[in-house]
């Protein structure tokens, strides 16, 4: 596969769109970053990815959630793939949907509670792949934290869970009525243990990209896994970019430890970890704590040298998630005591931002893209 790489050069995905040779900024003494030949054109940088769509106002993965994130002007908006019952590719955070649909309210479906062990998590809920689409489609979304949005609760029944094919087909509708192509990025869900079951993710993800052309290094997509096998599994199959998800440093991906492997995230974002993962993808998708720690008291601390080191792997970074509320701000980013309230959010994204990093996952995409025009002019 095509590496957007040079030698002594940073990898940047759609620096182009700033002009070939052009410099960007994200901190002080950051080298400037070119245009690859092949990368995609149109992506500013930094750009702000929609996470679940615009899922600070909208029940996320629900058209109405990626349609506001379009309209808010997010560069890219992420969708999370599971499978149904008989195949089909649906769009949830995770398979156990009880928190994210009706479903405990039709007693048609109540004898499918029932309890598993999904990459060592014991839960007990209704899952994805105990349900064939039809019936899947009987369902409608809700807030998955309604405690943290209780506005988001109105929209509570509005959408149904929507299938990754009708995501593709409204991406090409949106792109014909807006003259640009619409972005994805897209991650496959427990692909381990979901292979497991023959339900595997990674071949269903190509063929659909195959039949929409968006199988190629330029199309207008990113896949992601917090699984590296995953990605290595689709960088034979397909030839867009590709970003390896990484949780916190003291976590290991489920397929190490399904394989034996005793590597850490700690170890992966170490500079001969990042070089491993180069050989197989174009980006890493860090916990914002790898990019700026926080201390013992929660607040922020100072940024580590993953920026640097990834961009030395010809790595770009995509670090998740930044949300306007408290609860999920460093302490001294918040404001007053409800935790629901928002916070100082913009001064954390600029934070973030200022570390040099290529893109941005957030669930107020407004609030992002606000942050990022600072550092695009620059």
């Amino acid at each position: 596969m095509h590496k957007w790489q040079q030698p002594g050069r940073r990898t940047v995905l759609g620096a182009a769109a700033l002009g070939a040779g052009a410099a960007v900024f994200g901190g002080a003494g950051q080298a400037s970053a070119h245009a690859r030949e092949g990368a995609p054109q149109e992506l500013p940088v930094p750009l702000i990815v929609g996470h679940r769509g615009a899922s600070g106002y909208r029940p996320e993965h629900t058209f109405g959630s990626y349609q506001l994130a379009l309209d808010m002007g997010a560069d890219v908006i992420e969708q999370d793939l599971v499978p149904t019952k008989d195949g089909h590719l649906v769009c949830r955070h995770e398979n156990d949907i009880t928190a994210t649909t009706d479903v405990s309210a039709h007693p048609e479906f109540a004898d499918r509670k029932t309890t598993k062990t999904v990459d060592g998590a014991k839960l007990t809920g209704w899952f994805t792949e105990d349900f064939t689409l039809a019936e899947l489609k009987t369902l409608r979304a809700k807030e998955r934290i309604p405690g943290t949005r209780q506005h988001n609760t109105l929209y509570d029944g509005v959408w149904e869970v929507p299938t990754f094919e009708e995501v593709l087909q409204w991406a090409e509708r949106e792109g014909r009525k807006r003259g640009r192509r619409v972005w994805l990025h897209i991650e496959t869900k427990h692909p381990t243990y979901f292979r497991k079951l023959g339900l595997g993710l990674e071949e269903r993800l190509a063929k659909a990209l195959r039949a929409h052309g968006r199988h190629r290094k330029n199309s207008p997509n990113f896949l992601q896994s917090f699984e590296p096998s995953s990605i290595q599994r689709l960088d034979k199959l397909v030839d867009c970019p590709k970003i390896v998800l990484l949780d916190t440093p003291d976590t290991r991906p489920w397929d190490f430890t399904e394989a034996g492997d005793p590597r850490k995230v700690a170890d992966l974002i170490k500079p001969e970890g990042l070089k491993w993962l180069a050989g197989f993808a174009q980006g890493i998708g860090p916990d914002l704590t790898a990019i700026i720690p926080r201390d013992k008291d929660g607040k922020l601390g100072k940024p580590t040298s993953i920026v640097k080191d990834a961009h030395a792997a010809g790595l770009v970074l995509h670090p998740y998630t930044v949300r306007n509320e408290n609860t999920f701000l460093p302490t001294d980013m918040r404001r007053g005591t409800d935790p629901n309230a928002y916070g100082d959010s913009l001064r954390f994204f600029k934070a973030l931002l200022g570390t040099g990093i290529d893109g941005l996952f957030s669930d107020n995409p407004d609030t992002a893209l606000l942050a990022a025009a600072e550092f695009r002019k620059r």
